[in-house]
């Protein structure tokens, strides 16, 4: 499998309320990168990846990829999703409707292959976009352990670049947390700073979050984010010990602690490049 792959996706099934392991995530990822564009889609398109591929986009071992395939293929024809928009962005009247990422998955064993073919709702938001749609590649992702990473990430690719405010409740839904995480320090500790820390190891962004109250509760994430710097910048940058890049606030920010806030705090104790 190449590395050059581009996920797009329709921006509304990116807001779509849905949840899926990493394993999963990397076997969809994949299936969507060899969405043709160039010519009609139809639902009855048959897409393979092998637990050899996952392997060499993911960076991991053969044998753990041939293990989470198996059990991925099991659990894909159960995920649901549920979508508020139409692929053309206009809302759905006093409905919501819940379908399936695939209407059909088999696992070759023989082989270490999935073979699967997206349900018939899926198809518009995956293919023939002209607006209203996030591309990005497959490689941003291919190396993160965390699903609610990639999915972080691409609801902040979404976005372009600059920052991102999204309600606690809003980001459930995204999720689909349910009743999962109901006190916002295990939502923290388990979504957000895993999630958070994933993007600015192996995306090419870099991410700083802090929270917003509403009264004594908090209600909103607000999350900060830009390209990384390419080596060329960096190496122009430490020349100069004094100046301080997105990656070293990044990195040495506290959790929940805003960008600006970091880089104040980072420059009054004068720290240095590594």
């Amino acid at each position: 499998m190449t590395t050059d792959l581009q996920i797009v996706k329709s921006n509304h099934l990116i807001e779509a309320s849905y949840r899926l392991s990493i394993a999963e995530q990397r076997v969809v990822l994949a299936c969507i990168a060899q969405v043709r564009r160039d010519q009609p889609v139809t639902d009855s398109v048959l897409y393979s990846v092998s637990a050899a591929e996952i392997a060499e986009l993911s960076g991991t071992d053969p044998k753990t990829a041939y293990r989470d395939l198996s059990a991925a293929a099991a659990r894909l024809f159960d995920r649901r999703v549920t979508i508020l928009r139409e692929p053309d962005g206009s809302d759905r009247i006093v409905r919501k409707r819940l379908t399936r990422w695939v209407q059909t998955v088999d696992y070759i064993d023989s082989e270490g292959r999935v073979e699967l073919r997206f349900g018939t709702d899926m198809i518009p938001y995956l293919s023939t976009l002209s607006a209203n749609f996030t591309r990005y590649a497959l490689t941003d992702v291919a190396k993160m352990t965390s699903a609610y990473g990639i999915r972080l990430y691409e609801l902040l690719v979404q976005w372009g670049k600059g920052s991102r405010e999204i309600s606690v409740e809003q980001l459930r839904h995204f999720l689909q947390l349910e009743e999962r995480y109901p006190a916002i320090k295990d939502l923290k500790r388990r979504v957000l700073e895993p999630a958070v820390e994933q993007i600015n190891i192996h995306s090419p962004l870099i991410v700083i979050w802090e929270q917003r109250k509403t009264g004594k509760k908090i209600t909103h994430i607000k999350f900060t984010f830009t390209q990384k710097k390419s080596h060329s910048d960096t190496d122009q940058k430490t020349k100069n010990p004094k100046l301080l890049t997105e990656s070293e606030i990044a990195k040495k920010a506290l959790p929940g602690e805003s960008w600006e806030a970091a880089r104040a705090r980072l420059k009054q104790i004068s720290l240095k490049f590594e």
